[in-house]
Formats: structure tokens, C-alpha cells, sequence
């Protein structure tokens, strides 16, 4: 294998591990489940992509076959990662809007505060003419059992 792709390698994999870490770090770290999101979708996606792309170069410059299954992996990650995390997010936001959040750490105890312009928000309709929703259902740490 020639310099320029071990040092390539080198540093794809000192990359990914870095973003790897800091996401992990941001994951346990941050308050709320909103700031929350943005290590594992954010960091994590990139860090495990680099981490990828060096497996990628490492194999077709140490000798080995070109295979397609980490350019796969790759793709499906950066396309499904934002995918999933705007669906926790929105459930997250409806849960709050419902008053049944556990942990309402992000300042939105009350429910949502009306977008601007007067509409209402695209997934959560009624927000602004209802603003002390009964909740839905109560997690087991909020009845008071």
C-alpha cells in the first residue's frame, strides 16, 4: 500500500473516531432530547462515514477487491439518520404539546408557542387555539402513584 493511502486511511479513521466521540459525548451530555439529537444524527453520521470511506480506500490499495457494501452502508446511513431524527423530534414536540414530556428540559413546559404569522405549525395543528391540552396519556414517573 502506497503512503498517500495509508496516511489517507490514517486520517479518515482519526476523523471518524473523533466525530464518533464527540457525538457519543454530546448524546450523554446535552439537557433535552432536542439538543440531544444532534450528536448521534450529526456527529455519529459523519464520524461512522469516514470511518467507512477509509475502509473503502483501504481495501482496493492494500490488494483486496473494490466491494460496494461500504458505499452502500455509507448511503443508507446519511439517508436514513436525518429521516429518524426528525421523526423523534416531532413526536417529541407532540408529547410536549400534550403535556406528557418526562422531562420537559428545553423551556417548552407549557406547550408550543404559535409560529409566526398566526398559522399553525405544519404537524402539530391546534397548538394555538388550545393552550392547556389534557394529556393523552401519563408516564408511569408522572401520576403521582
Amino acid at each position: 500500500m502506497s503512503l498517500a493511502a495509508e496516511i489517507l486511511v490514517a486520517c479518515l479513521l482519526v476523523m471518524g473516531g473523533a466525530f464518533i466521540l464527540i457525538g457519543s459525548w454530546g448524546l450523554a451530555r446535552l439537557p433535552s432530547l432536542m439538543t440531544r439529537l444532534h450528536g448521534p444524527t450529526k456527529a455519529s453520521t459523519l464520524g461512522v462515514g469516514a470511518c467507512l470511506i477509509a475502509s473503502m480506500v483501504y481495501f482496493p490499495a492494500s490488494g483486496g477487491t473494490w466491494s460496494a457494501h461500504e458505499l452502500l452502508i455509507t448511503v443508507f446511513l446519511l439517508l436514513t439518520a436525518p429521516v429518524s431524527a426528525n421523526m423523534i423530534a416531532k413526536a417529541h414536540l407532540h408529547r410536549q404539546g400534550h403535556g406528557i414530556d418526562p422531562n420537559p428540559a428545553d423551556g417548552i413546559v407549557t406547550g408550543l408557542p404559535r409560529p409566526p404569522g398566526g398559522d399553525d405549525w405544519a404537524t402539530y395543528h391546534g397548538a394555538a387555539e388550545d393552550p392547556d391540552p389534557e394529556p393523552q396519556q401519563v408516564p408511569p414517573g408522572r401520576r403521582g402513584d
